[in-house]
């Protein structure tokens, strides 16, 4: 017996296919950063000019790719991956919270070069040195979102609940100085990684702050490969060559932050099990700098030396800690920027960022990626293919 008219059923598979289409597409109407060097924007220049005579990330070559030659405060030659994502979502880049005259409705970065994922005094109850003394950690930065806050929504003109669910928040990188701090005050590897659960538990509680009050577009961006940092190739250089891996990175240093990224990514999908109506990505900076060194000609990166640095002064890896890239002696990077992966020993060049940035929104560098693939677009993809299937069966049956 014919219940449906066949017209009804074209009506109801197309319904089906739209519901497939627009999972996986998402759009933000703002975007939100925290974190230290790989994503400050001008947040330090900011609080410390002044402060410190000299500020390398104030002076060229910083800046040179993209910014006309002009620094920008951005530990790099041009864009981080927080401009390309911006950029992707057709968002302005997203400017520095204390930079003044700014309109921060559409996002703003509270990323600090140095910040730490622990706060100050963490550090100072262990007596461990070397630690900035300026109070920029995670919580300061989401302390300063929170104060932000009423500028941006109240539940008489912009619902606070309707504007956060629309924008993209990314917490991190965070837990890389940390580690960094501890080794260079004396710690060895294994009582560092002692940390990493305390670390990873700090970034779970902020993201779980966040969530709380509505935030439904997370990312949780991982560590990049400790041990493959020109800095700590160059700090902790060893004459054993069975300390370094097929690709030239100290293997023993490479521990942090892989066992960084993986407890990051558990205590991601526990989020998602306690909020699974929020989107929450882990994104990963690890692996795709390691697939650059393992074949950069694929990415268009010189095969010679990947881990040796753009913009240096001098040594194996042309990081050299009295010359470093925009100290007076240091303001002429190498000829091609785009050809290097590793920019100034501890940050990685715009060409090597713009390819991690679209790892993230695409795929497959984060889970679920940005835009809106990955786990759960997935399952809703896979769904949605299955009511199709059973749609073109009753059509079958139906003729």
């Amino acid at each position: 017996m014919k219940l449906l008219s066949l017209p009804l059923l074209f009506l109801i598979f197309l319904s089906f296919f739209n519901h497939g289409k627009s999972a996986n597409t998402t759009s933000y109407s703002s975007i939100f950063s925290f974190g230290n060097s790989y994503s400050d924007t001008g947040n330090f220049d900011i609080l410390l000019n002044g402060t410190i005579p000299y500020i390398n990330f104030e002076h060229p070559p910083y800046g040179i790719t993209y910014f006309n030659g002009t620094p920008t405060g951005r530990g790099c030659d041009g864009r981080l991956v927080l401009d390309f994502i911006a950029q992707a979502l057709g968002l302005p880049l997203v400017p520095a919270s204390f930079k003044t005259g700014q309109d921060f409705k559409k996002g703003a970065n509270f990323a600090v070069i140095g910040a730490t994922a622990l706060d100050l005094s963490f550090f100072q109850e262990r007596n461990i040195s070397g630690v900035p003394p300026t109070q920029t950690s995670m919580n300061v930065q989401v302390g300063w979102f929170n104060a932000m806050k009423p500028s941006l929504c109240n539940d008489s003109t912009t619902p606070c609940n309707d504007y956060l669910s629309k924008s993209l928040f990314i917490l991190g990188e965070f837990g890389g100085n940390d580690y960094n701090f501890m080794l260079s005050a004396g710690m060895t590897i294994d009582q560092v990684i002692t940390f990493i659960p305390t670390v990873v538990d700090a970034i779970s509680a902020a993201a779980v702050s966040l969530l709380n009050q509505g935030v439904m577009h997370l990312v949780l961006p991982g560590n990049l490969p400790t041990g493959c940092i020109p800095i700590i190739l160059t700090l902790y250089a060893s004459p054993n060559k069975s300390d370094y891996d097929n690709l030239g990175c100290l293997k023993a240093y490479n521990t942090i932050g892989t066992q960084h990224n993986s407890l990051l990514g558990i205590a991601a999908a526990k989020l998602r099990d306690k909020y699974p109506h929020a989107r929450i990505s882990y994104a990963d900076f690890g692996e795709p700098l390691l697939n650059f060194l393992r074949t950069p000609k694929q990415y268009g990166f010189a095969t010679d030396a990947p881990l040796k640095i753009c913009c240096g002064g001098g040594g194996p890896y042309n990081y050299n800690l009295t010359a470093t890239c925009g100290s007076p002696d240091v303001s002429v990077a190498c000829p091609n920027p785009s050809t290097a992966i590793m920019w100034d020993g501890i940050h990685l060049t715009e060409a090597a960022y713009g390819y991690i940035a679209d790892g993230w929104l695409k795929g497959p560098y984060a889970n679920p990626s940005i835009s809106g693939t990955g786990v759960a677009a997935s399952c809703e993809a896979a769904i949605t293919m299955l009511l199709v299937n059973a749609m073109v069966i009753i059509l079958l049956l139906y003729i």
